[in-house]
């Protein structure tokens, strides 16, 4: 129970406080905590500096303990009445806030890690061959992206310009016409690790500070003519949006369920028996306010800690504000494809609207928003803000 008057069903509720970086009119940007309809300005409330950086980066490479202490700070000021004079004048209405990118965005790494996701793609590009490539159920694939195109929500999507190869003709340079989204859940690294040193699936919790939603917006048509033989680049480079909330690892317990069954069982580094990180989160997409689908995180083929230990096996080191995405989440069912080029079936299955028109792939002015949420203890939900993205004609 709380002194504040917490709207009925808020995913913004005590038992989720996800943390964010805000501005009002005429101040500079600081921490907040998202609480009911409201932000709490932790700079004022606590008066430590490392709340008015105006970036997450300072406090998540305090590491857990101090997570932990000021999360079980909050749940004190926010629950006894006492506290209330001295915390109620540092609330402010969330309406009144802007949001601003919450962390300083060291390295991005996008993993591919949606069993049905990758089916789905093998079906369409190599119908003749099986659908998972031969390393697919071994190790986590991924790729790293450029952190200094990661944006908070809210940024305008230019549509990108790159080479592009029609079916019958020379390569060409132009604006992307099969402009896609990858609907993603992505993971915030608070304490990095020495160079050299691998970081065993176990210590997951000792490094990952907080969960956003993740939109890597891709361009399918630059992609395809440019991945072979290295991989995404200019089709994926040119902008990743994140939801302006992080919500604490803490907040989660109540959401972990286990993974699926993995068959062939991985190398003993990925072995997360004892250890499982598999979510129950269910994200939503939605094309200009229409809800189109219903991708399932819970059945994430490989977990966040999995793809921790497997980037930093080779001695790789993490960083404060390192990003790793999920890579696109889809389900089994055609209602739960996290892009479009699953729900349109690679363009040739139009998706139909209710306004009567269809889409394949995203048209300027075309409006995509994402939004999440995993269940809490005693039916509570936690919510994770939503990251949109307003698509612009090429410039």
């Amino acid at each position: 129970m709380s002194w504040l008057d917490l709207p009925a069903g808020t995913g913004f509720g005590l038992t989720n406080l996800p943390y964010g970086v805000f501005s009002t009119s005429g101040t500079a940007r600081r921490t907040g905590v998202a609480v009911g309809d409201s932000v709490l300005d932790l700079a004022a409330a606590t008066g430590d500096p490392v709340h008015a950086t105006g970036s997450l980066n300072g406090f998540m490479a305090q590491g857990p303990g101090a997570w932990a202490a000021l999360r079980q700070r909050l749940l004190e000021w926010l629950t006894d009445p006492a506290h209330r004079d001295a915390v109620e004048p540092h609330l402010v209405p969330r309406s009144e806030v802007t949001m601003h990118l919450p962390v300083e965005v060291a390295d991005y790494v996008d993993f591919y890690s949606s069993q049905h996701h990758a089916e789905n793609l093998g079906r369409m590009f190599r119908p003749d061959s099986p659908p998972l490539t031969p390393n697919w159920k071994h190790l986590p694939i991924g790729y790293h992206g450029r952190s200094g195109t990661v944006a908070v929500s809210g940024t305008p999507v230019v549509r990108p310009w790159g080479q592009r190869k029609p079916v019958d003709g020379d390569p060409v340079l132009g604006a992307s016409q099969r402009l896609d989204i990858e609907a993603e859940v992505g993971f915030l690294v608070g304490v990095g690790s020495p160079l050299g040193t691998p970081v065993p699936l176990a210590d997951f919790e000792q490094h990952v500070f907080g969960v956003c939603l993740v939109n890597d917006w891709s361009a399918r048509d630059l992609q395809s003519w440019e991945y072979v033989p290295l991989g995404p680049f200019l089709g994926k480079s040119f902008l990743t949006s994140v939801a302006p909330w992080v919500v604490p690892l803490a907040a989660l317990e109540h959401a972990r369920v286990p993974p699926p069954v993995r068959d062939p069982q991985p190398l003993p580094y990925l072995r997360d028996d004892d250890h499982p990180w598999g979510l129950d989160i269910e994200l939503q997409v939605r094309l200009n306010g229409e809800l189109l689908s219903r991708p399932p995180f819970r059945e994430m083929y490989w977990t966040p800690a999995q793809q921790l230990a497997h980037m930093t096996v080779n001695g790789a080191s993490l960083r404060t504000g390192d990003l790793f995405a999920s890579g696109t989440v889809s389900g089994r069912g055609r209602d739960e494809r996290g892009s479009f080029i699953e729900l349109s079936w690679g363009g040739t299955e139009p998706i139909g609207l209710q306004d009567g028109t269809t889409r394949t792939f995203l048209e300027d002015g075309d409006v995509v928003t994402l939004t999440a949420s995993a269940p809490g203890p005693d039916g509570t939900v936690i919510a994770f803000g939503e990251v949109t993205g307003r698509i612009e004609p090429a410039r």
